[in-house]
């Protein structure tokens, strides 16, 4: 091979890798093989601790945690909200990110009884948002949508079920369930916000 082809190829080939590595920078996941979702948000609807209705809409373009809990409840829901306390610290001036508390208990967990419970927790409802509404619906979301319940669980009467799930779903721009993680595993909360941060980085479709 003469000298100059031998430049022209080496020359290419730094060229390439330049190029290869501004892409990296500029689009932070590219090269990188995409996860598959583990499920999508159907369209719901929900009333917060305000009253006001929530939609998927509002959450549309968000990168957004979920969970089930109820404000009574004396066994893993306090430990859960405390570890859901650390996402929200961690996350609390990102304008593109939510919580969303739904209740498992509605026939407990009225409105009042949310505002009340927010309180406590000394949060921005707008950024932690705590949700009820329907038996039927809260559960199906929970099963079809975030997939923190087993839908074979769905074969009784509502009025018999009940859904005591430790599990948080994170939800990417696009309305896709990225992961679910165990909201009791300090570890898997830490993975949580280490993933989110990567998720509030990326662009919506």
């Amino acid at each position: 091979m003469s000298k100059k082809r031998l430049f022209y190829t080496g020359f290419f080939a730094v060229l390439a890798v330049g190029f290869y590595f501004v892409l990296t920078i500029v689009i932070p996941d590219f090269g990188k093989k995409s996860t598959p979702p583990v499920s999508y948000i159907r369209p719901f609807s929900f009333i917060n601790q305000d009253g006001a209705t929530i939609t998927e809409k509002n959450v549309q373009g968000k990168v957004y945690v979920a969970e089930y809990f109820f404000t009574t409840c004396t066994g893993i829901c306090p430990k859960m909200n405390s570890n859901m306390k650390k996402v929200y610290e961690a996350f609390k001036d990102e304008n593109d990110f939510l919580i969303l508390s739904h209740t498992c208990m509605p026939e407990v967990d009225s409105v009042a009884q949310l505002k009340k419970f927010a309180a406590t927790l000394n949060v921005n409802t707008d950024k932690w948002i705590f949700l009820t509404g329907r038996k039927d619906s809260l559960y199906r979301t929970a099963r079809e949508s975030y997939t923190i319940d087993d839908p074979a669980n769905n074969l009784k009467s509502i009025d018999d079920q009940f859904i005591h799930s430790q599990f948080f779903a994170l939800v990417d721009k696009n309305g896709d369930v990225k992961k679910i993680y165990d909201g009791l595993t300090e570890s898997e909360v830490n993975r949580l916000i280490k993933d989110a941060r990567k998720l509030l980085k990326q662009k919506a479709r």
